[in-house]
Protein backbone atom coordinates (compact mmCIF):
# COMPACT_ATOMS: atom_id res chain seq x y z
CA UNK A 1 0.00 0.00 0.00
CA UNK A 2 2.70 2.77 0.26
CA UNK A 3 3.37 2.53 -3.05
CA UNK A 4 -0.11 2.65 -3.58
CA UNK A 5 -0.30 6.31 -1.57
CA UNK A 6 2.92 7.61 -4.01
CA UNK A 7 0.59 7.05 -6.84
CA UNK A 8 -2.37 9.16 -5.55
CA UNK A 9 0.24 11.40 -4.48
CA UNK A 10 1.30 11.95 -7.87
CA UNK A 11 -2.45 12.06 -9.32
CA UNK A 12 -2.55 15.12 -6.63
CA UNK A 13 0.28 16.76 -8.91
CA UNK A 14 -1.52 15.75 -12.36
CA UNK A 15 -4.61 17.40 -11.01
CA UNK A 16 -2.75 20.34 -9.81
CA UNK A 17 -1.86 21.22 -13.61
CA UNK A 18 1.66 22.86 -12.57
CA UNK A 19 0.77 24.52 -9.05
CA UNK A 20 2.06 23.60 -5.72
CA UNK A 21 0.13 20.91 -3.91
CA UNK A 22 -0.16 21.20 0.39
CA UNK A 23 -1.25 17.81 1.62
CA UNK A 24 -1.83 17.32 4.90
CA UNK A 25 -1.41 14.35 7.44
CA UNK A 26 -3.05 14.02 10.55
CA UNK A 27 -3.57 11.14 13.31
CA UNK A 28 -3.49 11.14 16.63
CA UNK A 29 0.21 10.80 18.58
CA UNK A 30 2.32 7.69 17.62
CA UNK A 31 0.10 7.04 14.59
CA UNK A 32 3.19 7.44 12.15
CA UNK A 33 2.51 10.65 10.55
CA UNK A 34 5.87 11.41 9.89
CA UNK A 35 7.02 8.32 9.30
CA UNK A 36 4.38 8.54 6.01
CA UNK A 37 4.99 11.95 5.22
CA UNK A 38 8.77 10.72 4.63
CA UNK A 39 8.00 7.86 2.81
CA UNK A 40 5.61 9.77 0.66
CA UNK A 41 8.63 12.58 -0.06
CA UNK A 42 11.45 10.02 -0.63
CA UNK A 43 8.72 8.13 -3.38
CA UNK A 44 7.92 11.81 -5.20
CA UNK A 45 11.35 12.56 -5.11
CA UNK A 46 12.55 9.05 -6.31
CA UNK A 47 9.69 9.61 -9.18
CA UNK A 48 9.95 13.22 -10.03
CA UNK A 49 13.86 14.14 -8.92
CA UNK A 50 15.28 15.42 -5.87
CA UNK A 51 13.45 18.40 -4.49
CA UNK A 52 9.94 17.71 -6.11
CA UNK A 53 8.59 17.22 -2.78
CA UNK A 54 9.24 19.19 0.45
CA UNK A 55 8.28 18.11 4.32
CA UNK A 56 6.81 20.63 6.62
CA UNK A 57 6.48 19.20 10.20
CA UNK A 58 4.33 21.00 12.35
CA UNK A 59 5.95 19.73 15.74
CA UNK A 60 8.59 22.37 14.67
CA UNK A 61 6.51 25.28 15.72
CA UNK A 62 6.48 23.44 19.42
CA UNK A 63 7.14 26.45 21.73
CA UNK A 64 10.42 26.37 23.13
CA UNK A 65 11.14 24.28 26.46
CA UNK A 66 11.81 28.46 27.57
CA UNK A 67 8.31 29.75 26.52
CA UNK A 68 6.53 26.63 28.02
CA UNK A 69 8.05 27.29 31.55
CA UNK A 70 7.05 30.43 31.42
CA UNK A 71 3.43 29.66 30.57
CA UNK A 72 3.71 27.22 32.89
CA UNK A 73 2.48 24.63 30.45
CA UNK A 74 5.69 22.45 30.09
CA UNK A 75 4.02 19.74 31.40
CA UNK A 76 1.24 19.93 28.85
CA UNK A 77 3.77 20.13 26.01
CA UNK A 78 2.07 18.67 23.04
CA UNK A 79 -1.53 20.26 23.41
CA UNK A 80 -2.58 22.46 21.03
CA UNK A 81 -1.63 25.92 22.92
CA UNK A 82 1.67 24.48 23.16
CA UNK A 83 2.37 25.46 19.58
CA UNK A 84 3.23 28.92 17.82
CA UNK A 85 0.10 27.49 15.63
CA UNK A 86 -0.12 31.07 14.16
CA UNK A 87 3.82 30.60 12.69
CA UNK A 88 2.87 27.49 11.28
CA UNK A 89 0.32 28.74 9.67
CA UNK A 90 1.88 31.37 8.33
CA UNK A 91 4.41 29.66 6.92
CA UNK A 92 1.95 27.12 5.00
CA UNK A 93 0.76 29.92 3.31
CA UNK A 94 4.56 31.41 2.36
CA UNK A 95 5.25 28.18 0.75
CA UNK A 96 1.79 27.95 -1.33
CA UNK A 97 3.29 31.51 -2.90
CA UNK A 98 6.63 31.72 -2.63
CA UNK A 99 8.39 30.05 -5.57
CA UNK A 100 10.96 31.86 -6.46
CA UNK A 101 13.75 31.16 -3.63
CA UNK A 102 13.69 28.58 -1.20
CA UNK A 103 12.08 28.41 2.55
CA UNK A 104 13.56 27.09 5.25
CA UNK A 105 11.28 24.79 7.58
CA UNK A 106 12.06 24.12 11.16
CA UNK A 107 11.83 20.77 12.91
CA UNK A 108 11.36 18.97 16.12
CA UNK A 109 14.57 17.27 17.91
CA UNK A 110 13.49 14.71 20.27
CA UNK A 111 17.45 14.71 21.86
CA UNK A 112 17.43 18.30 22.88
CA UNK A 113 13.59 18.26 23.30
CA UNK A 114 13.91 21.63 21.34
CA UNK A 115 12.61 22.67 17.93
CA UNK A 116 15.64 23.84 15.50
CA UNK A 117 15.46 26.55 12.74
CA UNK A 118 15.76 25.38 9.31
CA UNK A 119 16.37 22.08 9.40
CA UNK A 120 14.48 21.63 6.28
CA UNK A 121 13.77 23.52 2.71
CA UNK A 122 11.58 24.12 0.74
CA UNK A 123 13.50 24.06 -3.07
CA UNK A 124 11.66 26.80 -5.53
CA UNK A 125 10.74 24.04 -8.38
CA UNK A 126 9.42 22.05 -5.15
CA UNK A 127 5.82 20.52 -6.06
CA UNK A 128 4.50 18.79 -3.28
CA UNK A 129 4.80 19.96 0.19
CA UNK A 130 3.70 17.36 2.61
CA UNK A 131 2.79 18.61 6.28
CA UNK A 132 2.13 16.66 8.93
CA UNK A 133 0.77 17.47 12.36
CA UNK A 134 -1.80 16.42 15.23
CA UNK A 135 -4.13 19.17 15.12
CA UNK A 136 -4.62 19.94 10.91
CA UNK A 137 -8.32 18.86 11.33
CA UNK A 138 -9.05 20.88 14.30
CA UNK A 139 -11.83 23.83 13.36
CA UNK A 140 -10.47 26.17 16.12
CA UNK A 141 -7.96 28.78 14.15
CA UNK A 142 -5.77 29.16 13.10
CA UNK A 143 -5.75 25.39 11.77
CA UNK A 144 -9.56 25.67 10.45
CA UNK A 145 -8.67 28.60 8.06
CA UNK A 146 -5.95 26.33 6.68
CA UNK A 147 -8.14 23.17 5.77
CA UNK A 148 -9.11 24.84 2.22
CA UNK A 149 -5.86 24.89 1.36
CA UNK A 150 -5.55 21.34 1.32
CA UNK A 151 -5.16 19.44 -2.22
CA UNK A 152 -6.08 16.33 1.01
CA UNK A 153 -5.92 15.77 4.55
CA UNK A 154 -5.11 12.22 5.76
CA UNK A 155 -5.66 10.89 8.70
CA UNK A 156 -3.22 8.51 10.18
CA UNK A 157 -5.04 5.46 12.52
CA UNK A 158 -3.14 3.17 14.31
CA UNK A 159 -4.28 0.79 16.82
CA UNK A 160 -4.05 2.34 20.48
CA UNK A 161 -1.75 0.22 22.17
CA UNK A 162 0.46 -0.08 19.22
CA UNK A 163 1.09 3.82 19.04
CA UNK A 164 1.18 3.53 23.16
CA UNK A 165 4.40 1.29 22.48
CA UNK A 166 5.77 3.54 20.09
CA UNK A 167 5.21 6.42 21.90
CA UNK A 168 6.45 4.89 25.10
CA UNK A 169 9.52 4.09 23.24
CA UNK A 170 10.09 7.12 21.88
CA UNK A 171 9.65 9.15 25.58
CA UNK A 172 12.10 6.32 27.21
CA UNK A 173 15.03 7.12 23.74
CA UNK A 174 14.53 10.78 24.67
CA UNK A 175 15.71 10.13 28.46
CA UNK A 176 13.39 9.38 30.38
CA UNK A 177 12.91 6.06 32.89
CA UNK A 178 9.90 3.73 31.87
CA UNK A 179 8.05 4.81 34.80
CA UNK A 180 8.40 8.17 33.77
CA UNK A 181 8.12 7.93 30.33
CA UNK A 182 4.64 5.71 30.94
CA UNK A 183 3.30 8.74 33.53
CA UNK A 184 3.51 10.89 30.22
CA UNK A 185 2.01 8.83 27.94
CA UNK A 186 -1.09 8.32 30.31
CA UNK A 187 -1.09 11.92 31.26
CA UNK A 188 -0.20 13.70 27.82
CA UNK A 189 -0.03 11.77 25.10
CA UNK A 190 -3.50 10.04 25.87
CA UNK A 191 -5.58 13.51 26.54
CA UNK A 192 -3.89 14.86 23.27
CA UNK A 193 -4.88 11.52 21.21
CA UNK A 194 -8.24 11.42 22.48
CA UNK A 195 -9.18 15.09 20.94
CA UNK A 196 -7.68 14.31 17.47
CA UNK A 197 -9.51 11.44 16.87
CA UNK A 198 -12.43 13.07 17.46
CA UNK A 199 -11.22 14.82 14.15
CA UNK A 200 -10.86 12.09 11.93
CA UNK A 201 -14.25 12.02 10.27
CA UNK A 202 -13.46 15.58 8.94
CA UNK A 203 -10.39 14.18 6.65
CA UNK A 204 -10.65 13.11 2.86
CA UNK A 205 -9.55 9.73 3.39
CA UNK A 206 -8.12 7.75 6.31
CA UNK A 207 -4.63 5.79 5.79
CA UNK A 208 -5.36 2.51 7.71
CA UNK A 209 -3.47 0.32 10.28
CA UNK A 210 -0.46 -1.44 8.35
CA UNK A 211 -0.28 1.07 5.41
CA UNK A 212 2.71 2.73 7.46
CA UNK A 213 6.01 1.03 7.99
CA UNK A 214 6.50 0.49 11.64
CA UNK A 215 9.82 3.57 11.44
CA UNK A 216 10.64 5.89 8.90
CA UNK A 217 14.02 5.44 6.85
CA UNK A 218 16.30 6.83 9.42
CA UNK A 219 14.96 4.70 12.08
CA UNK A 220 13.77 7.20 14.90
CA UNK A 221 10.34 6.38 16.58
CA UNK A 222 8.22 9.41 15.10
CA UNK A 223 4.19 11.03 15.58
Amino acid sequence: MPEALVDDVLALLRAAEGGRVLLGLTGAPGAGKSTLARHLVAGVDARLGEGAAGYLPMDGFHLSNAQLERLDRLDRKGAPDTFDAHGYAALVRRLLVETDHPVYVPDYDRRLHEPIAARHVIAPHTRLIVTEGNYLAWDAEPWGGLRPLFAGLWYVEADDALRERRLLRRQMAGGKDEEAAREWVERSDRANGELVKRLRDRCTRIVPTGAVPDRHPRGADRA
